[in-house]
């Protein structure tokens, strides 16, 4: 992967995500990308179920049962938060401790049961070992000076390859004219130093745009931070440079194991052995022509046959 500048991406907390669905509406209205149906499916609040052709973010509900916190521990435990050592408030970090103190209470509840929502906009991880790009044979795919992955949607072809090459599952073809789409990360916006349109209009900051190593950083702290306000479960997704995609452009803050969310728990880039599927292609095929070559040889020798004219020696 060659960047000309510094790579850029998207770091996405799921504990502050609220569902919303503000980057959804914000990506289909910048990308004008076609509706794709408005049906009451079944699956809680979400009614786009997941990543395709004509949905580049998808806000994922999931419903878990999880202890009830009780109201005295609410309170008790919340109004510590309330002031710092010095009697004043801390705006930027309030709110983040509550809720990672929510989160703390819950697994400590009192026996009984209430619904938990974990909600999670994802979106195309725009991987740093891209299979899709492996597989085109157009060109069609290609990676940005951004170090994102864009499609070309003019030069597509609709052969699909790329689609069961993802190892997410996020690139898909529309089946009126079998040409593949996914998230580009605005690259026109990118082009002219804007903000991604799903970034701009989160309310509550959930999806974070920036250089891709300072949102690292961030992403650790956060993590410490929801750790030492008793979240052991909170972690990372995809940030990790020497996992089988070499880290993703898009990577997240989970507060559950990923294939709770959907995601697969160990992604490998799929076109990870074709250097040694075709070296050992290319050595069958020289021992198949070895082959050849010496039963050719060999069947072009003249074979001495004894005349039946000859006289015999006695």
């Amino acid at each position: 992967m060659t960047a000309t500048v510094e790579r850029v991406g998207f770091f996405t907390d799921t504990s502050v995500c609220i569902g919303c669905k503000a980057c959804e509406v914000a990506c289909k209205e910048w990308n004008a990308i076609p509706e794709d149906g408005m049906e009451l499916t079944g699956m809680s609040y979400d009614n786009t179920q997941g990543l395709g052709a004509s949905t580049w973010r998808h806000v994922a509900f999931i419903e878990q049962s999880k202890p009830v916190v009780p109201k005295a521990h609410q309170g008790r435990h919340q109004g510590e938060h309330q002031h710092q050592g010095d009697g004043s408030r801390n705006p930027q970090s309030e709110g983040a401790e509550d809720d990672a103190d929510v989160f703390a209470l819950a697994a400590q509840g009192s026996g009984s049961s209430e619904l938990r929502w974990l909600m999670s906009s994802d979106v195309c991880k725009h991987c740093t070992h891209a299979a899709c790009l492996d597989v085109c044979p157009t060109g069609s795919l290609f990676r940005t000076e951004f170090g994102t992955v864009v499609v070309q949607e003019d030069i597509c072809n609709g052969c699909g390859y790329c689609v069961p090459a993802c190892p997410y599952g996020v690139i898909d073809q529309r089946p009126d004219d079998g040409r593949a789409f996914k998230c580009t990360l605005c690259y026109d916006r990118l082009g002219e130093g804007q903000t991604p349109a799903c970034a701009k209009a989160c309310p509550t900051e959930s999806i974070q745009y920036g250089p891709l190593d300072e949102l690292r950083e961030r992403a650790a702290a956060r993590v410490e931070e929801l750790h030492r306000a008793g979240v052991p479960d909170a972690r990372l997704y995809g940030h990790d440079p020497d996992d089988g995609v070499g880290g993703d452009g898009a990577f997240f803050l989970l507060l559950d194991e990923p294939e709770v969310y959907g995601l697969p728990p160990d992604p490998v880039v799929t076109t990870r052995d074709l250097p040694a599927m075709w070296k050992q292609a290319g050595a069958a095929a020289l021992t198949l022509l070895g082959g050849l070559a010496a039963a050719f040889v060999t069947s072009g020798k003249p074979k001495t046959t004894r005349s039946p004219f000859a006289r015999r020696r006695l």
